[in-house]
């Protein structure tokens, strides 16, 4: 198990490194495809994935990142009023065939996967993107990997004993050190190239502790739910890590705070 963990994570870094490198168009369609993967598996709980309501979920997915590529509408409450009385629709004219909770489910999962997800691609589209955007895993995937170092050579004092037993107070404090050392290290090596000073390179260093703490409520959202639920894994389409909400619950939620953290303070 261990292995194939290991292997499907260096081809995860490869293919995130090609994608992002990439940008642009072919970065929206792949950040597109993961959205609307990580909303089946989220809608399978529910048992949404197939359903009428699930397609105007998958729908409305598209519609927000078609305005992303094309803006055709500047309003952001556009969008949710619209989703939200489609929605409607379909609950009334449908029912009882869904429960008001699997309706729920189907609003709020578009939010929760994709217009959080696509802040990936968002982030890449700004001036200096190309080397922000590095910032989401910094403090992400490298949070969770320096954690689980430090937890488990020093774990002691458990930070949710009920939601996830295996997560220390030391770990999380070490995530979050290693996070910022780590964007730190990356913007020095890349200041020429990012054309930052060195107060910039604390201030972004700082973004990237924020963002590991708020990785970590993303990890634990995703664990909470599968508690919830009682499932072990979202799905199977990495080996050895699960589906794409099992590897990408943190990223989830730091990609927003990073992009807008970087917007206003760098």
């Amino acid at each position: 198990m261990f292995k194939t963990r290991l292997l499907s994570g260096i081809v995860l870094i490869a293919l995130a490194l090609f994608f992002l490198i990439a940008g642009g168009n072919f970065l929206w369609a792949v950040t597109v495809a993961i959205s609307l993967i990580g909303l089946f598996e989220l809608y399978r709980i529910f048992h949404m994935e197939k359903s009428m309501a699930g397609a105007v979920g998958y729908g409305m997915a598209l519609v927000f990142y078609g305005n992303l590529l094309f803006h055709f509408s500047g309003d952001a409450m556009v969008f949710a009023m619209g989703f939200l009385i489609l929605l409607m629709f379909c609950y009334v004219f449908t029912y009882p065939k869904y429960k008001t909770e699997q309706v729920l489910a189907v609003f709020f999962g578009v939010f929760y996967v994709a217009v959080m997800l696509s802040y990936v691609y968002q982030i890449r589209m700004l001036e200096r993107g190309a080397y922000i955007v590095w910032l989401v895993f910094l403090c992400s995937w490298g949070c969770d990997t320096c954690a689980y170092c430090v937890g488990v050579l020093f774990g002691k004092h458990k930070m949710s004993p009920k939601l996830s037993p295996k997560k220390s107070v030391e770990g999380a404090v070490g995530g979050v050190v290693g996070s910022v050392l780590l964007t730190f290290l990356y913007v020095w090596i890349f200041r020429s190239a990012m054309d930052v000073t060195l107060n910039e390179a604390v201030i972004l260093s700082a973004i990237s502790g924020v963002g590991a703490l708020i990785s970590m409520v993303g990890d634990l959202t995703a664990s909470a739910i599968k508690r919830n639920y009682e499932i072990k894994d979202y799905g199977n389409l990495i080996p050895g890590h699960g589906g794409i909400l099992d590897r990408f619950d943190s990223v989830i939620f730091t990609a927003p705070i990073i992009y807008y953290l970087a917007v206003y303070f760098v």
